[in-house]
């Protein structure tokens, strides 16, 4: 039996030389650091001089994968790339924990789900913000019934703020063949997946995605979408890098209430009855029930990354529940690529997608895309 989980990090951008940091200096004690990958030089000499101990540096993944050295790998490379990676650490028998997104496209992603369940290994995502104790409270409170069936879904997520010097500090940024998508694909995946993950997948979306707005990028920087719902209730997704002051506030209404999660603070309006009850058994046409309003304390540690990582090193040593199974990563993708595909039909879409007919659209833009570096589709 391991008494550590050994990882290996491939790709030392922002995202990766922070899970390595953190790997390094003993933060995770389920888990140690034991390779790294990176096909820049500069980043690769760079680790060198901030990470300590006995560490092996590659530059190519391939070349980690092979090492020996690692019984699980950290994909924290650019977006195309997270499934073809992810299978082939399947294929070599390791242990897999994906950043975010799952990818670009469901079609590949369900390919990479595929080779998973095959390879029998683990497999986890980086959705740190199941770890908010705010959102784990409203994930418990919708899922326990207690507040009946979700009526509404409002999420206003606007305070992902960025310059036009964000969008130009590299050539792949903000492109379809770089990111393969702008706000819904870069900043919002995390929104994306606790939308669906608290009130789960709508079954229709009609959405508005403005591409080039407020910057000079070709992808989109201001997104409007309306969801339909299985049992009824709509929503709305509301979301831009544009605005200053942004906001960010979820609001859930159900037959009980209503949840609102804004500034840090959970709170609960809640009715002294059922509304469909009240309804259409109140006699006065005017009259509402009693509400009692009142501030959710929260409790847990919001562990975030750290916590993501600790639990996918238990899940590999232990046998523990992960906080994100990794084959979930296609939920929130499937939602942001009907946000996408919806908008460049301008039609209704219903989930599941046409995987393929996305994939024709997807490709058209990235034909047509500045970056031209082959998105290896």
């Amino acid at each position: 039996m391991m008494s550590k989980l050994r990882i290996g990090v491939i790709g030392m951008g922002n995202m990766g030389s922070d899970h390595a940091k953190k790997l390094n200096k003993g933060i995770v004690p389920e888990a140690e650091l034991t390779a790294v990958s990176e096909m820049d030089g500069n980043r690769l000499e760079d680790a060198k001089t901030y990470l300590q101990g006995d560490i092996g540096y590659f530059a190519t993944p391939d070349e980690l994968m092979d090492s020996g050295l690692c019984d699980a790998v950290i994909i924290a490379t650019p977006h195309y790339d997270h499934p073809r990676l992810a299978i082939m650490a399947f294929t070599k028998g390791l242990h897999v924990l994906c950043e975010k997104p799952a990818g670009v496209y469901t079609k590949q992603v369900r390919e990479m789900n595929e080779k998973a369940r095959e390879s029998g290994r683990i497999f986890g995502m980086m959705f740190n913000q199941r770890t908010n104790p705010m959102y784990r409270k409203m994930h418990e409170l919708v899922h326990s019934g207690e507040l009946g069936a979700i009526k509404r879904v409002n999420w206003i997520i606007t305070d992902w703020y960025r310059s036009q010097a964000y969008y130009d500090s590299g050539s792949w940024r903000a492109t379809w063949a770089g990111e393969g998508g702008g706000v819904l694909i870069n900043q919002c995946p995390h929104n994306i997946d606790l939308l669906q993950w608290i009130c789960g997948m709508p079954a229709q979306v009609r959405a508005f995605c403005h591409e080039g707005k407020w910057h000079n990028i070709e992808v989109e920087d201001d997104v409007t979408a309306y969801m339909e719902f299985p049992n009824g209730a709509t929503g709305v997704f509301v979301t831009t890098t544009a605005d200053l002051p942004g906001t960010n506030r979820l609001e859930i209404t159900l037959e009980m209430g209503k949840l609102v999660c804004e500034n840090n603070t959970l709170t609960l309006h809640k009715l002294g009855q059922n509304e469909r009850e009240y309804c259409f058994t109140t006699k006065d046409g005017f009259a509402t029930p009693p509400v009692e309003v009142f501030v959710i304390e929260t409790q847990g540690d919001n562990s975030q990354h750290t916590g993501v990582i600790a639990s996918f090193a238990k899940a590999v040593l232990d046998g523990a529940p992960l906080i994100a199974d990794g084959e979930e990563g296609i939920n929130s993708l499937m939602l942001s690529n009907a946000m996408h595909l919806s908008s460049w039909i301008g039609d209704t879409v219903a989930l599941p997608i046409d995987e393929d007919l996305f994939l024709e659209e997807l490709n058209k833009r990235i034909a047509a895309s500045k970056h031209k570096v082959t998105a290896g589709i």
